[in-house]
């Protein structure tokens, strides 16, 4: 369980956040959404016990986050970046078992052991890569690459996922590939899912519960259809909306209306 309190971040003397309070659940998805700026990254770098807050509290399992060590927090919460660092020539079956490492002896030479491989074999095949596990990461296509990205964070097996706009850069199809693949995850293993996105009708198909950012601050937190309303929108996003109902999966469906301003000539 991860949980945070009221909590503060600030940059010298920039509020990057502040007073926000959320909750994690096992088997939900929860996505953020809000401009750029609102403070949605920053939030999820605290989560990880990555940045520092300035106030408020963050428990792991009911403890602070920072009373455990990194290697604790990787085996409790697994980070989902927008790209992947490739320094290094890897395949992807190389790069998925990176995310084992966390559970590997401190002793250990050639730590990988045959269940690592395993786990690594069976996320691969969860995310459709098996054909391209031998294949080079630098040689993938930005849709392949952000699935092994995720398949990475998978094999930690953690029971937590942040990710940083992981459909940013992506074709439609590839966009709700990544999405519906970690709803599968929450739904079959009870893992929790906390997603930024910038896109709100994925956050309306996916989602569980929708935290509204603009300015650092929390605007609204609920159920898509309690959040995602034209008049909080129009708050937050400055952009008038429609809101109807989707045809198929009757979540909340998001139009922006644009106004055209159109002249006549009289001739």
């Amino acid at each position: 369980m991860l949980e945070a309190s009221d909590i503060s971040i600030h940059y010298a003397q920039r509020k990057a956040v502040g007073g926000v309070s959320m909750q994690l659940a096992p088997g939900e998805v929860t996505t953020i959404i809000g401009p750029n700026g609102a403070g949605k990254s920053s939030l999820l770098r605290a989560l990880n016990g990555g940045l520092a807050i300035s106030s408020g509290t963050i428990l792991l399992d009911g403890q602070p986050i920072n009373s455990h060590s990194r290697r604790v927090i990787a085996k409790r919460i697994a980070v989902v970046a927008q790209e992947a660092d490739l320094r290094f020539p890897v395949t992807v079956l190389e790069f998925v078992l990176g995310g084992r490492y966390a559970w590997a002896s401190t002793a250990a030479w050639g730590w990988e052991t045959t269940r690592d491989v395993e786990i690594a074999r069976e996320v691969i095949s969860e995310t459709q890569l098996d054909e391209l596990s031998g294949r080079l990461m630098n040689e993938l296509s930005g849709g392949e690459r952000q699935r092994a990205v995720l398949a990475r964070a998978l094999a930690t097996e953690a029971g937590i996922l942040l990710l940083d706009e992981p459909t940013a850069n992506l074709d439609l199809a590839h966009q709700a590939t990544i999405l519906a693949l970690v709803r599968a995850r929450c739904n079959k293993r009870k893992t929790a899912a906390l997603v930024v996105t910038h896109d709100i009708n994925l956050a309306a198909e996916f989602s569980d519960h929708v935290l509204l950012m603009k300015d650092g601050k929390s605007v609204a937190f609920g159920r898509p259809e309690e959040v995602l309303t034209p008049e909080l929108l129009n708050e937050v996003f400055a952009v008038r909306v429609l809101v109807d109902a989707h045809p198929i999966s009757g979540v909340p469906r998001i139009t922006p209306v644009h106004e055209t301003l159109r002249q006549s000539t009289n001739h």
